[in-house]
Parts: C-alpha cells; structure tokens; sequence
C-alpha cells in the first residue's frame, strides 16, 4: 500500500495530502542512489575479506595443489639425492677401486652452484623459500648426476680395458723364487750397506746366482735402460701403462732395448752385482703414479695366500738392504 504525507491545514481545520514536485523527486531518487552506490561501494571493498568469490576460492584451491605438489616434488628430490649419493659411495668405494682409479675429491660432488643472485628471481614470488629450496635441489642433483655420470663413463672405458690392464699390471715376482728364499731385504727404512745408517729402500732385494733370469712381471714397454756404474748399475724400466712402472737393477746383462715391448714373464735380463752393491741380488722397484710402492703387494699372479703371509712375515723382519 502506497504512503502519503499529510499536513494539516489551519484555514481548512483539516489534513490535506502532501504532493511532492518533482524537484524534490529528483532530490529523494538520487539520495537513493548515492546511498545504494555507496553500499554497493564499501560492499565490493569489504566483502572479499570475509567472504571468497568463486574465483577467489579456485585460485586458493590451485594454489594449495600446487604446494602441495611442491612438498611432493621436494620428498621425491630426498630420495633421488639419496639414490645419487648411495651411487657416489659405491662409486668411490667399489667401482674406483677395482679399476684402480682415484676417487673423485668430496669437494667436487659437493661444489654448490654459482652466483649468490642465481634465485633472485623467484624472490618476489609468494611461497618463494619452498620455491627457492626447490630450485636449489634441483641444480645441486643435476650437478651430482652429471659428475656421477662422467664417473661412470670413466669406469666404463677402464673396464673396456679391464683385460689389458689385467696383463700390464705389475703381478709376479721378477726371478724365480718358489720356495720363497730368495727374498733378501724388503720395502721400507732399511740399514744401507754402505753408510750404516738408516734409509729409505724403495724396492725389495732378491739374492741370485750371477746370470739368473730376470722376467717382466707385466706387459709394458721398454722406457729407459741404463748402464751405469754407480747407483742402480745397469737397470731397466718398463713402463705398463695404467700409472704403472718397474724397475730392475743391478743387471749383469740386458736383453731388451728401448721402445721394446714386453710381455709378463718375458727375460728383458741377468742378474748381476753392478752399480752400488754389496752381493749379486735384482733390486726390483714398482712403481706407481710416479711413487715408489710395496712391490710385495704385486705379486698375486705367483703366490697362494699362505705364501703371501709367510712372505710378510719374511719381509717384517729387520734385515740391511744390499744397494
């Protein structure tokens, strides 16, 4: 029911309806409007505090997937950093050792990624650390995959060479002793037979009739022979390839020339008491990456494991070096 405006009227002693111009028609429409303007307005503002719009609600809902899907991404890095360095240790521990190979230095598997502004630009994002972390792991394991991955194509080349590294290496003794007498001073500080003071002998000393054949003990290639009359006397060194190298002397004569090859078990000499030496003997000396070695260690190809430990026991025991 509609609603009018009366007033009363003093002449009339009555109430008389009250017709509004359309002045104020005007006026009273467009108070409405401002009001619902201003309502719409502060609604509009306020609303999405409180209460989410659809399109607000599905921008949550992507948002809490992807997270979600970033945790999931995160645990899944876990496990492949772990699988990564189960290979690193197996690698360094097994692979390397068996094919003779240095293990890679920790500081090379653990070298992070370069630039301290490398993320920068994920730093503006929202949820930016997960983000960043993530990234991180992401370019540390693919730096650890690809050092792992040149390990492994290093490991493979020496395996294709495994058989000739097998042949080459350093495993028998230089003369024939069976029986295990022949073994007269070992690796390590020694009493030198001239000066009688303790020495450095970086070899071992086999006694020898004058003229016993002296043998490879590996396939390699003839580096150096030399006919000296002091020091090592007339000696020869093969090299084997694989950072391996042997020397033997004290030579009474040599068979083999320089650039020669040689196969394991092959005469390249004669035992003699040339150079600086007391008796005639083979000073025989493997040598590893340039670094003298225990040869006792080299002669696995000869001896049975009780014959190993009786040659330890041989070798423990303090003697004088013969050169």
């Amino acid at each position: 029911m509609a609603k009018y405006k009366y007033k009363f009227h003093p002449e009339q002693l009555t109430f008389v309806r009250v017709r509004a111009t359309l002045k104020e028609k005007l006026f009273v429409a467009l108070k409405y409007m401002v009001a619902t303007a201003i309502v719409g307005i502060i609604s509009y503002l306020v609303f999405p505090f409180f209460i989410d719009t659809p399109e607000v609600r599905k921008l949550k809902r992507e948002n809490q997937e992807l997270m979600l899907n970033f945790e999931l991404i995160d645990k899944r890095l876990d496990q492949l950093r772990a699988v990564i360095e189960n290979l690193q240790q197996r690698d360094d521990n097994i692979y390397r050792i068996i094919f003779e190979a240095e293990p890679i230095h920790p500081s090379v598997r653990e070298a992070g990624m370069g630039g301290v502004d490398r993320y920068s630009y994920l730093e503006g994002l929202s949820n930016n650390k997960i983000i960043v972390e993530t990234a991180r792991k992401i370019d540390l394991l693919s730096k650890k995959a690809y050092i792992q991955s040149r390990s492994f194509d290093e490991i493979s080349t020496l395996a294709k060479r495994k058989e000739e590294m097998v042949r080459c290496i350093p495993a028998i003794m230089p003369i024939n002793n069976k029986d295990l007498t022949r073994m007269a001073s070992s690796f390590g500080m020694r009493i030198h037979p001239f000066y009688k003071v303790l020495k450095m002998h970086t070899g071992m000393d086999f006694t020898s009739p004058l003229g016993t054949e002296v043998y490879s003990t590996g396939d390699g290639v003839v580096t150096n022979v030399e006919y000296a009359q002091r020091g090592y006397g007339y000696n020869i060194i093969v090299d084997h390839g694989f950072g391996y190298k042997t020397r033997y002397a004290h030579l009474g004569k040599i068979i083999v020339k320089p650039g020669q090859k040689v196969r394991r078990g092959m005469v390249i000499g004669l035992v003699g008491n040339t150079g600086t030496s007391v008796a005639p003997h083979l000073h025989y000396e493997v040598i590893r990456n340039n670094t003298p070695v225990n040869p006792i260690n080299y002669y696995f190809n000869d001896l049975t494991p009780e014959q190993y430990d009786k040659l330890v026991e041989i070798a423990s025991q303090p003697t004088q070096s013969f050169d």
